[in-house]
């Protein structure tokens, strides 16, 4: 392909620039501890009760507590307008300050970090046809479409959130887009079974993941639907009953499909998306695997996974533009592993938040005020969370069953309330 762009390129037309970015300051208020990133900001879920001992029941974890950083705050660079014969080039660098879980010392310094990097090159057959080839990092097709709300999660765990390297490729023709490629996980990482939290080493060693998706759009409606194929390598090596290190084998292989759909009239848009994953922790959803067996065999231990069925989802609505009401209602179920679970101790569960947490619900209304390039938002986030109970004599969480669920009657629920306060200045 690019043989024949030299071949037939008559002239260069030079790119156009544009810097923008903003300055973005967080107050938020939560009525109890929270798991979460970049300096509470990015909120996953509530933590569950800690107790100081078996018969008092007194929460530690219940309590307001409070931040208000200016982390976020963003630069990119947009270019455009690039031609070389007949192929158009456009792309983005972007990046933002981030401290990743840091709430004491050295950690809570905001470092510059790269949030997007990416270059398009398009070609334009017809009138009505158009080839898109994105190389770099940006959105993952999964989470690209997000509720209306002005958190930082963006909608996570009810909704996908990762940005990845990828080749992906856009073909339009009239009102639908066929989109396909391939991925490389690299800041949203999947649950590395070997060493009990996430790592990029189970993808490393497995194979690159793939997306294919379809999409239509016409007048004020915007439909999608996709699927994603994750094949990795949890367990590279085991320790052989003699002590020494062997090598082990098989992959994981799990699917994930979503849709979404979108109306817009005026100042109103509506948006629903709805996700069943599998093994999809590096979406940030509250997924995983486990080990459904293993045979021993000459070349050595050869492993059988499966992974955690969940499913995801929100509907979200936004109306107005100097004044604007928003919110999303979110819901998130585990459904169980797809085989039974010879060990339940061999289950490996997203370590963003606890893993004793088997569904949740959150709403959170919204109002914005958008003065010119200033933004000013209030935001009420109530999250439920349904968690494992603990043993009343041992203390520890009860174990799930053989298919990675908690019985009936062994779990409990947990409230938080969020208020977050938004200022953002664009420029």
């Amino acid at each position: 392909m690019l043989c024949g762009i030299a071949a037939i390129a008559q002239e260069e037309t030079p790119a156009k620039f544009k810097l923008y970015g903003f300055i973005r300051n967080y107050t938020i208020l939560d009525t109890r501890e929270v798991s979460a990133g970049t300096h509470d900001l990015y909120f996953y879920m509530p933590k569950d009760k800690a107790v100081d001992d078996i018969a008092s029941g007194v929460d530690l974890n219940e309590g307001l507590n409070w931040k208000s950083v200016s982390l976020t705050t963003r630069l990119g660079l947009d270019f455009s307008g690039y031609q070389f014969g007949g192929m158009h080039a456009s792309g983005k660098v972007e990046a933002d300050f981030y401290s990743l879980n840091g709430t004491t010392g050295a950690s809570t310094i905001a470092q510059l970090r790269l949030r997007q990097a990416y270059v398009g090159l398009k070609w334009i057959p017809s009138e009505n046809e158009s080839f898109l080839l994105n190389i770099g990092q940006t959105w993952h097709p999964m989470g690209a479409d997000m509720p209306h709300m002005t958190n930082l999660e963006s909608g996570a765990p009810f909704n996908p959130f990762n940005r990845s390297p990828q080749i992906m490729a856009h073909w339009t023709k009239g009102d639908f887009t066929l989109t396909g490629g391939f991925l490389y996980l690299s800041q949203y990482l999947p649950m590395d079974a070997q060493a009990g939290a996430k790592s990029v080493n189970p993808y490393k060693y497995g194979l690159p993941e793939s997306y294919l998706g379809v999409a239509y759009k016409k007048g004020p409606f915007v439909a999608k639907v996709g699927a994603n194929l994750i094949a990795t390598k949890p367990i590279r090596t085991y320790l052989t009953d003699g002590g020494t290190t062997a090598k082990a084998h098989g992959l994981l292989v799990a699917p994930s499909v979503f849709g979404f759909a979108q109306y817009t009239n005026g100042l109103f848009q509506l948006r629903v998306k709805s996700i069943y994953a599998n093994s999809s922790e590096h979406l940030n959803l509250l997924s995983g695997y486990g080990v459904a067996g293993y045979t021993d065999e000459a070349d050595g231990r050869h492993y059988t996974y499966t992974p955690m069925r969940d499913w995801a989802s929100f509907i979200s609505a936004q109306y107005g533009k100097k004044v604007q009401v928003m919110g999303m209602l979110g819901y998130m179920k585990q459904l169980g592993t797809a085989a039974p679970l010879p060990d339940v101790t061999q289950l490996w569960l997203n370590t963003a938040a606890a893993t004793n947490i088997q569904q949740a619900f959150r709403a959170t209304p919204t109002i914005a005020w958008n003065i010119g390039k200033l933004t000013v938002s209030l935001e009420y986030n109530f999250t439920a969370a349904e968690f494992g109970s603990r043993d009343a004599l041992t203390g520890k969480v009860v174990a799930r069953n053989a298919n990675g669920l908690y019985d009936e009657g062994k779990t409990h629920w947990v409230i938080n309330h969020r208020f977050i306060n938004m200022v953002k200045f664009n420029f």
